[in-house]
């Protein structure tokens, strides 16, 4: 007889799609394309055959055994591989990828050769870095040169156009200025080259507010969409015509007992070296669910669906929680819901341990 695994995690491709479609739609209707990025989601197979499905401009990921996976798997959209990449894995970026994000000229020469070795033509975004100090020319001269010497000296790249990474490292909001000044250096390369780019990428799913509330420059017409259309949301813009509860993660109870709330004994640190502070709440009914740090990350990352139910803390492998609001509706055996962020998300589905699941 078959029976459910858990830890589960279950995804809901009928309302993954339909955030997909409404993203799209809306985009177009800014006369912006959609990268859809799947790292997020591990490139599940099941989630890239929606992406695949969507309409959009290309697939996006940082990793290059997920660009060999959407390969293998047949997807029709153009790849396109979103992290700087390695001189080490070059060969493999160039036969995998139609386009990737670059930053650095050895590299962009290293890539011509590699592109010319293989006899492809291989797509480049020349990546600025506007202050979240992440990847990206710093300078707008070394920008043009990079962008002059791939236009007339690198046969095998084509300068698809310019982007730009905002929120990641450095936490800069997407904004009217640093989108004019993305507009701006785009414009500087257009002369530089002879000719109008392509591509101008004005980041990722945080930069979504601006399409949607009309204050993102015409010029940019790409954006790299993965957290909000997976999860329906980003911090700082929650659409309501996205669903929020495309993924469900699922957890056993395997304990449930009255205990203190504050460790008996001399403290130290926990499992993974860290001082913890606790709160003494008396004797409270605490359940434990077989899933930990492992394989979601951080306890703070996901949060239970049921209301009443706290989550208290992690172990590699146990997930404790404070269940005395609802301690007459939990018991051993018994199977709980939760909802999870993009860290958990990326977590989940890059771990051996939970059992992927789909819907619709």
């Amino acid at each position: 007889m078959n029976r459910d695994r858990f830890p589960q995690l279950e995804v809901d491709l009928g309302k993954l799609k339909e955030n997909l479609t409404a993203l799209r739609e809306r985009c177009q209707d800014s006369f912006v394309g959609v990268a859809g990025v799947v790292k997020g989601a591990g490139a599940w197979d099941s989630v890239v055959r929606a992406f695949d499905s969507a309409g959009l401009s290309y697939l996006a990921t940082s990793r290059v055994d997920q660009l060999r996976g959407m390969r293998e798997q047949g997807v029709k959209t153009p790849l396109m591989y979103i992290r700087i990449p390695m001189r080490s894995e070059l060969a493999d970026v160039v036969s995998l990828a139609d386009a990737s994000l670059q930053s650095d000229t050895d590299i962009l020469r290293a890539t011509e050769a590699e592109a010319a070795r293989q006899g492809k033509t291989h797509g480049v975004v020349l990546m600025i870095d506007l202050g979240d100090l992440r990847e990206g020319f710093w300078s707008a001269e070394e920008l043009v040169d990079a962008a002059v010497e791939v236009e007339r000296e690198l046969p095998h790249l084509h300068l698809l156009g310019v982007g730009v990474n905002l929120s990641c490292y450095g936490s800069i909001l997407p904004d009217k200025r640093n989108m004019q000044g993305l507009v701006s250096l785009a414009y500087e390369v257009e002369q530089a080259i002879g000719r109008r780019l392509e591509i101008v990428s004005g980041g990722s799913s945080t930069s979504m507010y601006m399409t949607l509330n009309g204050t993102m420059p015409y010029r940019v017409n790409n954006l790299r969409l993965g957290e909000i259309a997976l999860l329906g949301s980003v911090y700082g813009c929650s659409p309501d015509f996205t669903n929020k509860d495309v993924f469900t993660l699922r957890a056993e109870v395997v304990e449930c007992r009255d205990k203190p709330s504050f460790p008996v004994g001399q403290l130290t640190v926990d499992a993974f070296g860290r001082a913890r502070e606790y709160e003494d709440r008396g004797i409270r009914r605490r359940a434990i669910v077989a899933m930990g740090r492992l394989d979601y990350g951080e306890p703070c990352d996901i949060t239970p669906r049921m209301a009443g139910v706290e989550v208290l803390g992690a172990s590699s492998d146990h997930t404790i929680l404070d269940v005395e609001a609802v301690k007459d509706r939990i018991k051993v055996g018994d199977i709980l819901e939760f909802d999870v962020n993009y860290a958990s998300l990326a977590n989940l589905t890059n771990t051996h341990g939970v059992e992927l699941v789909t819907r619709g």
